[in-house]
């Protein structure tokens, strides 16, 4: 299944467009960009209201976690903008380095790692904790979108055979085995769906997808039966299929889940009038249940507005692909929005009983560097890809070539 056409890239000529001595003003996605604040301000409202009545989380300061958040995301403007306005050639030189560094990140993980609900996933560094598994994910992504641009292109457009396929399946395999290690099951399925997305967008063979497809179902199979995943894991799917058999336990992050959104009606309890969320009765309620804080104070209009913005940012992503001018940007937008699309999904999903709790964050909204770093890293590279495709220019380049 072919669903990019590898046609030959007309080679650049080398010099930069100019317009009477000076360069044009960079064209951002404003709607992408307006819509991924907007949904980081409404995540920083939230996280502060499921924390400012949790002593328990803040130390009697209900102000602390919206002092941590805001840090966050002044980090991650500033990865966006660094990003975004580097030479789209030193993008794809520092792909790499990036995927190594990703790599060594899950490596000392299993090494040195904080263990968090059962998962060794978080390493502490300078008085902050750093989820390398989160950077991962756009690691895999610019990778294999690397591999398949480097070999199409110099193959003039013959298309994705069965060794580029190989090279991005050993691209992603590494990280893969090391999140499954730690283990961290939320992780690896949305992982799971981004290289499946990955793959197809590229043009991978209908073989190909369908055999993974199988090996996938056949590899879940294997690992329930032979006791490779953690009795905690086990209980966590048998609670999603039905969570009236262990109310208490495993089945409660569902239970409460479903009361909070419900408590919402239409428009909601009012921000920080949330009885669930000022009760503390939904755990993790500002990291990975942070859309039931949206349900239930916000309501339906207001938990759709997220959603409706979640969209947005997703769908220009796709476009920035479709439009891109290089197989490299194409296949890495696209990427990137298969990651968002599953990771959102999966996040709302289990808030709402339809998705088993795994424990992922949403992005752009929950509360967590990790997560917002590698979200804000994400939009500067759509937004390059962008500026290329479009003409423009990111700032960075107004020296004369």
């Amino acid at each position: 299944m072919t669903v990019l056409s590898h046609r030959p890239t007309a080679r650049p000529s080398g010099r930069a467009p100019q317009s009477s001595g000076s360069l044009r003003t960079p064209g951002l996605d404003w709607l992408l960009m307006l819509a991924a604040l907007a949904l980081v301000s409404l995540g920083t409202l939230l996280v502060w209201s499921a924390t400012s009545t949790r002593a328990d989380l803040t130390g009697g300061d209900p102000n602390a976690y919206l002092r941590k958040q805001l840090v966050n995301v002044a980090i991650g403007l500033v990865l966006m903008v660094a990003v975004l306005a580097t030479d789209h050639r030193w993008v794809r030189i520092l792909a790499p380095l990036a995927y190594v560094a990703s790599v060594v990140g899950l490596g000392l993980v299993l090494v040195a790692g904080s263990t968090i609900n059962g998962s060794r996933s978080w390493l502490q560094v300078g008085g902050m904790s750093i989820q390398p598994s989160e950077l991962a994910k756009l690691a895999v992504v610019i990778g294999m979108a690397l591999v398949v641009a480097e070999r199409t292109e110099r193959r003039w457009g013959r298309g994705v055979g069965s060794l580029e396929v190989v090279a991005m399946l050993a691209i992603a395999g590494i990280p893969a085995v090391l999140i499954l290690l730690q283990p961290d099951l939320g992780t690896m399925l949305v992982l799971s769906a981004t290289v499946f997305g990955v793959l197809a967008i590229a043009g991978a063979g209908r073989w190909w997808l369908g055999g993974l497809t199988v090996a996938a179902v056949g590899g879940a199979v294997a690992a329930v039966s032979m006791g490779v995943l953690k009795p905690y894991q086990v209980d966590r799917f048998l609670a999603f299929t039905n969570p009236d058999l262990d109310p208490r336990g495993a089945g409660y992050n569902t239970e409460q889940a479903r009361i909070a959104v419900g408590n919402g009606g239409l428009f909601g309890q009012g921000l920080f009038g949330g009885s669930q969320t000022r009760s503390g009765f939904v755990p993790e309620q500002h990291t990975d249940f942070i859309f039931t804080v949206a349900g239930e104070e916000l309501g339906l209009v207001g938990a759709g507005v997220l959603i409706l913005l979640l969209a947005v940012v997703i769908w220009r992503a796709l476009a920035i692909s479709a439009e891109a001018g290089d197989l490299f940007g194409r296949v890495a937008a696209a990427g990137i929005a298969c990651w968002w699309g599953f990771q959102a999904f999966q996040n709302i999903g289990m808030c709402l009983g339809i998705m088993p709790v795994t424990g992922v964050p949403l992005p752009f909204v929950s509360y967590g560097g990790s997560s917002l770093f590698a979200g804000m890293l994400a939009l500067g590279l759509l937004q390059n890809i962008h500026l290329r495709s479009s003409g423009s220019v990111p700032t960075r380049l107004l020296a004369r070539r």
